[in-house]
């Protein structure tokens, strides 16, 4: 008998090329199931996705339900045999266990079913190693990989293809070849960690940059396709790739954008998250997360039209507390994050408006935006939502200035956000600036000096 849940046909022939025929095995432990854990149907398309989005052919996929896992394969003898038929009925070269595998189930499960096995972890390294365009993106995936495969004791492969030899290859490497590919793998990783530590250093000079711009950071996180890159689009007129995949896009984007009343941000898109994130992929890509952890307002988009909306934000607060950021905005969090419940055009108006009631009885600072970035509903409200945030944490300074001063001018546009400039009956120059609290005394320090004063500033 097929797994549960087996569905036929799942491949996408003729649409794209493909890394291999594959099976795709969603084991779920009984009582993890019984105790209210993500539904495993909704676990299984996940991996569907994440199989799809490696342009592997998916020709079977089901749940498996075990009641204890075992030491050597993971699941029990009759499944291991069960599935070993399925993949010679569909000449299936890779099945793809939804799953953590120790290298010895690896190994054990790919002697049985003569495929290449791969594991979540695996999986989501190698769509990381695809989406990667970036040096930087580049550096950080490998570092990942190899972490992974140095437990493994293989060589590092870039391709499913390299993995213990490519299809079917039952034997393994000597223990001389294992010896050296331990080694080249801890150079490697050495140099790599060289050179992300460049990167870090790189990034911190940016980001030291634009603190001296008045331009604050806006920085969107969530869940792997929930419209990050699509909102990204649609508020900066770029041309990110966005589409209906898992991890369409990888590398951190930054993009200046002009807010409705002339404030003017930085908005930066970043990497999808998902449930299971592998930990070397969170350390890897901790230099790219932490414009996350530098931005002035985050924004979290989730996709509120997805059955299985409310794990996926589990999931997505779980690695922002990881990185130390607060998502339920709590009064000791210097932080702002807000709430985008993106794709709202696909819901019907009973659903749309129960989504409207429940956000206008949140809290003024865990109210979420409701929005649709395919169409562009709702995005005005977010802007200003944003424009909210960001006053209410910055400080608004009048000043008055000598009509000579043109430096001091030039330095206030430079450093402050201006919000109004006039000159006034004495034909001083009258300013309005807005600034965060570090700037603010930047300005304090300039301008109302004794000297600053006596000068008629």
């Amino acid at each position: 008998m097929p797994p549960q849940s087996a569905q036929r046909g799942g491949g996408r022939r003729g649409e794209a090329p493909v890394t291999g025929r594959a099976l795709v095995i969603e084991p779920v432990l009984r009582r993890a199931s019984m105790a209210g854990a993500r539904p495993p149907a909704a676990k299984l398309d996940e991996a569907i996705g994440l199989a799809r989005a490696i342009d592997l052919e998916v020709e079977q996929s089901g749940i498996v339900m075990l009641n204890a896992l075992r030491p050597a394969t993971y699941l029990g003898k009759g499944k291991v045999e069960e599935i070993s038929g399925l993949v010679k009925s569909f000449d299936a070269g890779i099945v793809v266990m939804d799953c953590a595998l120790s290298p010895v189930q690896q190994r054990n499960l790919e002697k049985a079913w003569n495929a290449k096995v791969v594991d979540r972890t695996g999986l989501i390294l190698e769509i990381f190693g695809r989406r990667a365009r970036t040096r930087e993106g580049a550096l950080q995936v490998e570092h990942a990989h190899l972490t992974y495969q140095k437990s493994r004791l293989v060589r590092s492969w870039t391709h499913l293809e390299r993995q213990r030899g490519g299809f079917g290859f039952l034997g393994g490497p000597g223990e001389t070849q294992l010896e050296a590919d331990r080694r080249m793998i801890d150079e490697r990783l050495a140099k790599i960690e060289t050179e992300l530590g460049g990167v870090k250093r790189t990034r911190a000079l940016h980001r030291e940059s634009r603190r001296r711009v008045p331009y604050p950071i806006v920085a969107l996180v969530g869940y792997t396709n929930a419209g990050k890159s699509t909102l990204f689009n649609r508020m900066t007129q770029a041309s990110v790739l966005s589409t209906d995949m898992l991890f369409a896009t990888l590398d951190p984007t930054l993009r200046a954008v002009a807010l409705p009343h002339g404030a003017r941000i930085i908005l930066s898109d970043t990497v999808g998250f998902i449930s299971d994130l592998p930990t070397m992929l969170i350390a890897a890509f901790r230099a790219t997360l932490e414009e996350v952890i530098e931005a002035d307002v985050i924004l979290h988009v989730r996709d509120v039209s997805h059955e299985d909306a409310e794990a996926q934000l589990h999931d997505v607060e779980k690695i922002l507390n990881e990185l130390g950021i607060d998502p339920r905005n709590e009064a000791n969090d210097k932080r702002s994050l807000i709430e985008v419940w993106n794709k709202i055009d696909r819901l019907d108006q009973a659903a749309r408006e129960r989504l409207a009631n429940v956000a206008e009885r949140r809290s003024s600072s865990n109210r979420p935006a409701l929005a649709s970035a395919t169409t562009g509903e709702g995005l005005d409200a977010l802007a200003a939502a944003i424009e909210a945030r960001l006053a209410a944490s910055r400080e608004v300074i009048e000043l008055c200035l000598d009509p000579a001063d043109g430096a001091g001018v030039s330095w206030l546009h430079r450093h402050t956000e201006v919000l109004s400039k006039s000159v006034d009956k004495d034909g001083r120059i009258a300013m309005t600036v807005r600034a965060d609290p570090d700037k603010a005394a930047n300005v304090r320090a300039k301008f109302f000096t004794p000297a600053a004063l006596a000068r008629g500033h």
